[in-house]
């Protein structure tokens, strides 16, 4: 940890103004990097996580400890309604905000946190999309439920077979986003992302992650559901939508979903722990995946 602490310290003193990101796969221990830097450099951290934004989903975010929280200040985290809807456009609104902030005050910003689409944005701005439809949005909501993820995801593949080879059937949130831009401006979202280029960097930033073996990996994931399950993560769900939160974007996540599913009679209790872990190791390899053409140094 000592020599990835020292690298993005010798980045930083090489471009002060960069803006540090930790981005990587889940359970690589992006946190608790972020935060060990933080320390060592009088650093606030602005949270890139589209679960951790919501109030309300604590226990399966991994939402910083008490601890964590304690030894640097942690921005955006619990931050939104869970009803209330959060896309790239909006985050990088609240994060340039805090970004700001930080900087005034003397302190050192560091982005952290696992949806990269939301980094990117931040880093090289926003691909010129249509606004977001709650009509077109509750059709495909309709779809799903009635007909499964892969039906979205294969009306997807007929009108922009680029974008669905990049999404997995499950991500539903980005399957129907690529979709409703198809059907609100006839235009595909790979060839908006190709005219874009994401040449254009907003931030000065400097990518890092964590590189883990797959098998460290695994391990680190069964570690984390399995604390996540002690600590009353079905408990959480049940609650969440038993006050109506069932159609919250947060419920669609890897292992709310899979809970939500449990909790609908879908997957057996005896099942459900290894459901989330093999759904969370797929999201981890589509992570490594996504990251493998950016301009990220793995630690």
């Amino acid at each position: 940890m000592n020599d990835a602490l020292d690298k993005i310290a010798r980045a930083l003193d090489a471009t002060p103004r960069a803006l540090v990101c930790v981005v990587g796969q889940t359970a690589s221990g992006k946190t608790d990097l972020a935060t060990r830097f933080a320390e060592r450099v009088g650093g606030e951290i602005v949270t890139a996580d589209s679960v951790q934004i919501y109030r309300e989903f604590d226990v399966g975010s991994g939402k910083p400890t008490p601890d964590e929280l304690a030894r640097a200040p942690h921005h955006l985290v619990s931050t939104l309604d869970p009803m209330s809807p959060c896309d790239a456009s909006r985050f990088v609104g609240l994060a340039d905000a805090v970004i700001a902030d930080v900087r005034d005050r003397g302190r050192v910003p560091i982005v952290c946190g696992g949806t990269y689409l939301w980094v990117k944005a931040l880093v090289w701005g926003l691909v010129a999309a249509p606004a977001a439809s709650e009509e077109i949005r509750a059709r495909h909501r309709a779809l799903t439920e009635r007909d499964g993820r892969g039906a979205l995801h294969e009306a997807l593949r007929k009108v922009d077979p680029e974008s669905a080879a990049r999404l997995h059937p499950n991500d539903v949130v980005r399957v129907s986003r690529a979709l409703e831009v198809f059907e609100s401006s006839g235009k595909k979202l790979s060839a908006l992302h190709a005219e874009h280029g994401f040449s254009d960097m907003r931030h000065d930033a400097k990518l890092f992650a964590i590189k883990r073996s797959p098998d460290e990996l695994r391990a680190r994931i069964e570690k984390r559901v399995a604390s996540f399950m002690r600590n009353g993560w079905i408990d959480e769900v049940r609650a969440l939508v038993a006050r109506g939160r069932g159609g919250a974007r947060a419920m669609s996540s890897v292992g709310y979903r899979e809970i939500a599913a449990h909790l609908r009679g879908e997957i057996a209790e005896s099942e459900l722990q290894n459901a989330i872990i093999r759904a969370t190791r797929i999201f981890a390899r589509r992570q490594r995946t996504w990251l493998g053409h950016e301009p990220v140094e793995w630690l």
